[in-house]
């Protein structure tokens, strides 16, 4: 909860000083470029903390499968949900409203395509780019904490856990901040929340449905019980929480495809985020990363998509965080 507020609060700091610089837009264009080389390092740093782990590289031929393919299965099944609920609500693949929800004429709805297939097209290379930067880094960053930080604090592994997970805020807050700034920067956020309004709940409310029915059919197919499958699903990526509950309540083996899903549901989005909101859309993006969608993967959502679309993965983190510690203790019993 105390991440919650100082994530939240730094967003709306950021949020307050982009609005106030509006009108030096032009000359803050270096953001976009300091928010790649940051999300590059947090990714690098988040690959070392997974290579350095003997519980994710040790168990990674076991049970690293089953954990797989749930992640697989859950991640499909909430972009599907989200895909479905959004063409029920008439909003095009870039998250704008059908125009004829507005009164338009059909003429403006057809100009506003075409601005968002123009935005699409000349974002095309560098969400590519991007891409295969967050997969360097994630490769690298494993590589070197696999063979050096594993040597290097063979005593005192905790020390390190320490400076990367504070590393890791310091980074997420330094993104959050420029976040923000894009937000204030565009100015449409609250006109955009308004045009959705109440809506906007209904794509974290399917992600919950798509989640826990992808884990449901993917779990039972890898030998766990309807019961075990259902609490995996309902760790929602947050990978320090939902395996702790399930491991408490006596069940071993689940935990530990628990604690593995919910890394890769975080890392598979941080890589695909890019590419899903190219081919398929801007909204299912928020979908993917479950309750990271509020923290480490908004930036990435941010920067693949639009600074508006931010307000939907935040909305959607938030809710999926609160019910993971409802959830899971509700389903494993």
């Amino acid at each position: 909860m105390v991440d919650l507020i100082l994530y939240l609060g730094i967003t709306v700091v950021g949020y307050v000083l982009g609005s106030r610089l509006r009108g030096h837009r032009d000359g803050l264009g270096w953001t976009g470029k300091v928010q790649t080389a940051a999300i590059t390092c947090l990714v690098l740093l988040m690959g070392m903390r997974m290579g350095s782990n003997e519980e994710i590289t040790g168990n990674l031929s076991t049970i690293g499968l089953s954990a797989f393919v749930i992640t697989l299965f859950t991640m499909i099944f909430s972009i599907g949900a989200i895909f479905l609920t959004r063409k029920l609500m008439r909003i095009d693949r870039y998250g704008r409203l059908a125009a004829a929800d507005d009164m338009k004429s059909a003429s403006s709805d057809e100009s506003a395509e075409t601005e968002a297939s123009s935005e699409e097209s000349e974002n095309k290379s560098g969400l590519n780019l991007m891409t295969v930067m967050i997969v360097i880094a994630v490769a690298a960053g494993m590589l070197i904490g696999y063979f050096v930080i594993r040597r290097v604090f063979a005593d005192n592994m905790e020390s390190f856990e320490s400076m990367a997970g504070l590393g890791i805020k310091i980074g997420l807050c330094l993104l959050l901040i420029f976040v923000g700034i894009d937000l204030g920067l565009d100015g449409t956020v609250i006109e955009n929340f308004r045009r959705v309004g109440i809506r906007i709940l209904a794509f974290p409310a399917v992600v919950v449905i798509g989640t826990l029915l992808g884990a449901g059919i993917s779990g039972t197919l890898m030998g766990l019980n309807l019961r075990e499958s259902l609490a995996v699903g309902a760790g929602f990526g947050w990978y320090t929480l939902a395996p702790g509950i399930i491991m408490e309540a006596g069940y071993i083996t689940a935990s530990a495809v628990a604690f593995l899903h919910n890394v890769m549901r975080e890392l598979f989005s941080i890589l695909f985020i890019p590419l899903v909101a190219q081919k398929i859309g801007y909204i299912e993006t928020t979908g993917m990363p479950g309750a990271a969608a509020m923290d480490v993967c908004l930036p990435i959502v941010e920067k693949s998509t639009r600074s508006d679309i931010a307000v939907y993965s935040f909305v959607s983190g938030v809710i999926l965080s609160i019910l993971v510690p409802v959830l899971v203790p509700v389903i494993i019993g």
